[in-house]
């Protein structure tokens, strides 16, 4: 699964409105096909969405990886 960096949800705003407009299009058009895959991509998105702001609402876990400090070695 991928996960959706949270600086890009103005980003999925942008898609979900551009995926309205062409839902909009195709039912007026009456392509039935192509409003049910849309409303699957929406529902995708709405779900990304979602998972954002869950990973959002959870506390940072330490994993105790040591830091090293930037140094080279000598040579003799």
């Amino acid at each position: 699964m991928l996960s959706v960096n949270p600086t890009m949800l103005p980003r999925l705003d942008e898609l979900e409105g551009d995926l309205v407009t062409r839902r909009q299009h195709a039912i007026a058009q009456g392509w039935k096909g192509e409003v049910e895959g849309i409303e699957l991509t929406l529902t995708f998105l709405h779900s990304k969405r979602a998972q954002v702001h869950r990973s959002q609402q959870l506390p940072l876990v330490n994993l105790g990886i040591p830091s090293f400090p930037h140094s080279r070695p000598t040579t003799e």
